[in-house]
């Protein structure tokens, strides 16, 4: 069975950075393409970032390009974003997930959350 576990979450000033992983396991990591999404208070999902099966292509919402990286260690079937520079808006419940289809998620994990505030 799938299984997805986040962590790195945790309370950051603005300006600052964070290191999230993602362990999954129930399934061969290194043949599929992964995501981060995230959920900030009171709104719906928003897609954060998308990496290819094999880590060599890398997408990014706008908005987050330049500050946010994605990669993964299919070795240790661990999935990362790194997250610098981070502003208030970030703050979120971020989760590692497994797409179906773009914007489809077939599974995710039950999240770590990310605060950002003075």
């Amino acid at each position: 069975q799938v299984q997805l576990v986040e962590s790195g979450g945790g309370l950051v000033q603005p300006g600052g950075s964070l290191r999230l992983s993602c362990a999954a396991s129930g399934f061969t990591f290194s043949s599929y393409a992964m995501s981060w999404v995230r959920q900030a208070p009171g709104k719906g999902l928003e897609w954060v970032s998308d990496i290819n099966s094999g880590g060599g292509s890398t997408y990014y919402a706008d908005s987050l390009k330049g500050r946010f990286t994605i990669s993964r260690d299919n070795a240790k079937n661990t999935l990362y974003l790194q997250m610098n520079s981070l502003k208030p808006e970030d703050t979120a419940v971020y989760y590692c997930a497994k797409p179906n289809t773009p914007g489809l998620y077939e599974y995710w994990g039950q999240g770590t959350q990310v605060t950002v505030s003075s």
